[in-house]
């Protein structure tokens, strides 16, 4: 052990006293003079280099050359040594924690092929450990549960580390697959796509799709991407099974014939210039009014039907205006707000109002919006 006094090098094969002469080293820089302070640093740094050098051995085995980590652990005690402050405690809890934290650094930021957070990759290093001791314990590889455990993480994060630690070094796509060299990593990849060849038709399939009602889209997608049977779908528009299955069959029918020609054929309720559409006629039976709509009723088309509404509420001699949704799928916010909105000149006008024809689907959400009161039975 050193003096108070001095700090000297340690005998060979004994451990250092680091608070000892970290105490030492203070006493000596108190009132010395910049070189006696350099000397006295100098001396106290290569007393405590035998530590540092164990520090860094403890990570040997992960990849890196041991003289580098001892270079860096050499240079986590010359930090440690100009930052301590005898009044904050141990010099060497102080040390072991600088060093280390120099360590693991290194492996964070200089040695991962992949960038990889940082939690990621602490993680990871702590994975490898556990498994090490987890193998030797149970004299088997240690489960993903038994890891966590170990650990006290989720199942999830230790195997998004496995993963990440692939990342660590990762192969060369120059590396030869065999002893040879006739080949490398990178003739095995690339293949022709057979899925390059059904992209047009997924193109032409979504551009048909949204020429669609939204109802049959809807089931469409019900049918064949949530595995739903019909009943269910009935259910959940609230129409028959019986229905579910025209409808069904109409839409894939139609599909079949749009992809096979050039002109897909036209949709009810589709403009003809190629896009979803609505068209409004009307009807006058004396003093009484029949608006017929045609196709979706929603923000494209609402404004449309509003005026059309608007005009017919206020025509000369009109008593009464009934407006017939049989040929609407779907009715959105924007077509409910355009009804609401004739009720009220309606009824500022004294024009009797009513909505007839609504298909179930219709029907409930003009209900839930408060418009029960004009739908009449068809």
């Amino acid at each position: 052990m050193p003096s108070r006094g001095q700090v000297g090098e340690p005998a060979e094969n004994t451990l250092e006293d680091l608070d000892a002469a970290a105490i030492a080293y203070a006493h000596r820089c108190a009132g010395a003079t910049r070189a006696e302070i350099d000397a006295a640093r100098e001396e106290l740094v290569r007393y405590c280099l035998p530590f540092a050098g164990r520090l860094a051995r403890r990570y040997r085995g992960r990849g890196e050359y041991l003289e580098d980590l001892e270079q860096v652990a050499r240079l986590g005690l010359v930090k440690a040594v100009d930052r301590y402050d005898p009044e904050r405690g141990s010099f060497t809890a102080y040390a072991v924690i600088t060093i280390s934290g120099e360590l693991k650094r290194h492996f964070r930021d200089r040695t991962w092929g992949v960038h990889v957070p940082r939690r990621v990759q602490d993680l990871s290093l702590e994975v490898g450990h556990a498994s090490m001791l987890l193998t030797s314990t149970l004299a088997r590889t240690p489960t993903v549960g038994e890891l966590a455990v170990r650990l006290g993480v989720t199942e999830a994060a230790v195997l998004e580390a496995v993963e990440s630690a692939a990342g660590y070094s990762p192969a060369s796509l120059n590396a030869p697959v065999a002893e040879d060299g006739a080949m490398e990593f990178g003739d095995l990849l690339g293949d022709v796509d057979g899925d390059l060849e059904s992209v047009t038709d997924k193109l032409t399939v979504t551009d048909l799709l949204l020429r669609m009602p939204a109802r049959e889209r809807r089931m469409l997608a019900l049918r064949f991407y949530g595995n739903r049977t019909q009943a269910e779908i009935a259910d959940e528009l609230g129409i028959s099974q019986m229905h579910v299955s025209r409808l069904l069959s109409r839409a894939l029918t139609w599909l079949r014939e749009a992809m096979l020609s050039d002109n897909p054929p036209y949709w009810e309720g589709e403009t003809r210039g190629g896009r979803p559409g609505m068209h409004v006629s009307v009807d006058r039976d004396g003093d009484a009014l029949v608006v017929r709509v045609r196709g979706e009723v929603d923000r494209d088309t609402a404004d449309r039907l509003r005026i059309g509404l608007r005009h017919a509420i206020s025509g000369d001699g009109v008593s009464a205006v009934t407006v017939d949704l049989t040929a609407v799928p779907l009715v959105d916010a924007a077509g409910v707000a355009v009804l609401v909105d004739a009720v009220q000149a309606a009824a500022t006008a004294r024009v009797e109002f009513g909505v007839t024809g609504a298909q179930p689907y219709v029907a409930r959400i003009l209900a839930v919006s408060g418009l029960a009161g004009v739908l009449r039975r068809s």
